[in-house]
């Protein structure tokens, strides 16, 4: 039963330092996640071991988001998920110090169940925050929502590159190298001198970008050798001990969201697992949900291929693997930077010109990673398209995040879990298909689904204009027969 709370004069500055730490301990906690998973792809290649043990995650992440959400956050509420839930990721991080099939995918699973309860915690508590918020501050709950979400995602986002940057240093640093003797190496350099032999410089854009292909035999270069297993071993090690701070940090420094729900039933309240399962799967009823589901899936499917393609076909293929964490540093920080500015020109501009915004940056991204061919000496050019990516997932996110809690008053938790369910989808059906699809096929279905989802997203506006239109005339009527009778 919630708590009756009478808020004081500093509940303003409560509720900030609440969304402050849970931001922060995102951060620090998907600082281990985010850089673990970029290099999956690209330093677990045995048997595709990285890339199925991706799908391992977002698969689990649709069976966690069916059933788990509204039952965990019943049992535990949403602080006790949230910490609880972070603990779920850490065997993914110990299976590097053992990485195989059989422990990575099993561990990816593990992320997935927590991941479901985790995100629905998450999103319940900054929309129903917003309501008290709203009353002490006058501003709508709407706007308060989406800056919330802004804020939030700048801290996580954040997480790109603390985590690529970790990554990033010990990858380029010489530990557990193998050192070549001076001997050895005079001796190489007499043997290419006898035989004037010169090693011609690899295409790289004939087997990178575009054109590269996970079953190929053809793109077999020194840039996507792994690294040295001890420094796969040390950055575990950091890390880990991020992820437990993260959980710390949650279990002591975020308030219970009784404070704030009071009076207010969340929707899976005293119902049973099934009936619970039918909470989330009754959402589909709404003709808005069922709208916005392809524009989920693209932002799924668009950072599974960041997370999988883009960081091997383009970034390890061509650039590196040491490369690949400053790359993603990069779309870390436009994607940090983005968040609270769309947050922000929404309010002067209304949604749908920065959701346009983002659609034309998509088009103009994907165009280009067509019709590029990389090549190391165009570093700048990854780094232009990380920056130009980061900045339209950082819109997506917040903007479709903070819709669906516009859309659905009071029932939070069945949107956030569809919202998180269908993003996992569209993830789990990238990264399922990658070793199998070029990738040339896999930008052509990632330009599909992006128009098929923006068209989605448009007819919800045109309703929604549609019913605030007819309303504004309906009150007018009212009050003209009003006048008149007067």
């Amino acid at each position: 039963m919630p708590s009756s709370v009478v808020f004081g004069t500093n509940e303003k500055w409560r509720i900030n330092r609440n969304i402050f730490i849970l931001g922060f301990a995102f951060m620090i906690h998907f600082t281990a996640f985010h850089g673990t998973a970029n290099l999956q792809s690209s330093v677990n290649t045995d048997a595709a071991a990285g890339t199925f043990t991706l799908a391992a995650i977002y698969f689990s992440l649709i069976l966690s988001n069916v059933f788990l959400p509204a039952l965990v956050i019943q049992w535990l509420g949403c602080k006790w998920t949230m910490a609880l839930s972070f603990i779920a990721y850490m065997p993914f991080i110990i299976a590097q110090f053992y990485p195989h099939l059989h422990t990575l995918v099993p561990a990816g699973m593990m992320v997935g169940f927590g991941g479901g309860p985790l995100w629905c915690a998450k999103c319940t508590y900054l929309s129903v925050v917003a309501e008290p918020y709203a009353k002490l501050s006058g501003v709508s709950a709407e706007v308060l929502v989406v800056r919330f979400f802004g804020l939030f995602f700048m801290f996580y986002q954040m997480a790109q590159i603390w985590g690529n940057l970790i990554s990033s240093a010990i990858l380029s640093s010489s530990l557990g190298d193998v050192t070549l003797y001076s001997n050895e190496t005079y001796l190489n350099a007499d043997v290419i001198a006898a035989f004037n032999y010169s090693i011609p410089a690899p295409d790289y854009g004939a087997t990178c970008g575009v054109n590269f292909c996970s079953g190929s035999e053809e793109h077999d270069n020194s840039n996507l050798e792994p690294p040295s297993p001890l420094k796969i071993q040390v950055i575990a090690g950091i890390y880990l001990a991020c992820m437990l701070a993260a959980c710390v940090l949650v279990a002591i420094g975020v308030d219970s969201l009784s404070r704030y729900n009071t009076g207010r039933q969340p929707t899976g309240h005293g119902k049973s697992g099934l009936q619970l399962l039918a909470v989330t799967l009754r959402q589909l009823r709404h003709k808005y949900q069922l709208l916005l589901l392809p524009v989920i899936g693209y932002i799924g499917a668009e950072q599974a291929f960041m997370a999988a393609d883009f960081t091997q076909a383009f970034v390890g293929c061509a650039y590196g693997i040491p490369n690949i964490g400053f790359v993603m540093i990069c779309f870390g920080v436009f994607n940090a930077l983005a968040a609270p500015v769309a947050g922000a020109v929404v309010k002067v501009t209304g949604r749908f010109p920065v959701m346009l915004t983002a659609l034309v940056l998509n088009l103009c991204l994907l165009t280009a990673l067509l019709l590029w061919r990389p090549e190391p000496e165009q570093w700048l050019m990854f780094y232009f398209l990380a920056a130009i990516w980061g900045t339209a997932d950082a819109v997506w996110l917040v903007q479709v995040n903070a819709l669906s809690g516009i859309l659905f008053p009071g029932d939070e938790e069945a949107a956030y879990s569809n919202f998180r369910l269908w993003e996992a989808t569209g993830s789990v059906l990238s990264y399922a298909s990658a070793p199998y699809l070029c990738v040339r096929t896999r930008l052509y279905i990632l330009l599909g689904l992006l128009l098929l989802g923006f068209s989605g997203y448009t007819t919800i506006e045109v309703m929604e204009y549609k019913v605030k239109k007819r309303h504004h005339q309906e009150r007018n009527f009212e009050l003209v027969m009003k006048t008149e009778q007067d």
